[in-house]
């Protein structure tokens, strides 16, 4: 695990920015995010070409800074080290994560999607990911396609790896309850909080979701 973003860190609201070609729009709707304290924000645009990339991600970052939240670019560890960015996450075609854990070094976060392969997962930990992202548990706007990771395998990814679990696809806050329960340490979402009315106040509502129960009388 890091230095830097010890375990306690890696839980929570992971806000995932949609794929905006604005970038004035996309700084705006992130600034409101991170008002509500997201645990990560994820820099994500599936559309953008590489300038456009190097000048959205750079703002974010700026933001991130300001407000205190580690910023981590998808599928692009070149670009998470040109501009500074505190981690990367990387898909199947991404590279290989030893080799993304030595270019970050220890202080910076490393996260594996692994769809619904818990070989993928384990072999991930082994290369030093400090988190590993299973899905989709819903059915995902963003990727309608993507098959579905059954809940079964965040509960065995969290007993058996000892490593923060991230999920994605198509969670909201009325339907987070049960992928929390299941083992899932972090939430990936992008459109129940960036198209929502109030992004921060959308936000903030995930926070109690993570919080230890009472203890009983």
């Amino acid at each position: 695990m890091s230095e830097r973003f010890p375990p306690g860190r890696l839980c929570g609201l992971y806000a995932v920015t949609p794929d905006e070609a604005d970038t004035s729009r996309l700084l705006a709707l992130a600034g409101r995010v991170l008002q509500g304290r997201p645990a990560l924000l994820q820099y994500r645009n599936k559309f953008a070409g590489a300038a456009l990339k190097y000048e959205q991600a750079s703002g974010l970052l700026a933001l991130c800074r300001a407000a205190g939240v580690p910023l981590v670019v998808n599928d692009d560890l070149a670009l998470a080290l040109a501009i500074g960015a505190d981690g990367a996450h990387l898909g199947r075609e991404d590279g290989d994560p030893a080799a993304a854990r030595r270019a970050l070094g220890a202080s910076r976060i490393l996260g594996v999607t692994c769809y619904s392969e818990f070989e993928r997962a384990r072999q991930g930990a082994q290369a030093g990911a400090d988190y590993v992202a299973f899905g989709a548990m819903y059915p995902s706007p963003s990727k309608p396609q993507a098959p579905r990771a059954p809940f079964a395998l965040l509960t065995r990814a969290r007993r058996e790896l000892q490593l923060p679990v991230a999920a994605i696809g198509g969670i909201t806050l009325d339907n987070a309850a049960p992928v929390i329960a299941a083992g899932a340490d972090l939430l990936a979402v992008i459109s129940d909080v960036f198209a929502a009315e109030d992004p921060a106040a959308r936000t903030a509502a995930y926070g109690p979701l993570f919080a230890p129960p009472m203890p009983s009388s």
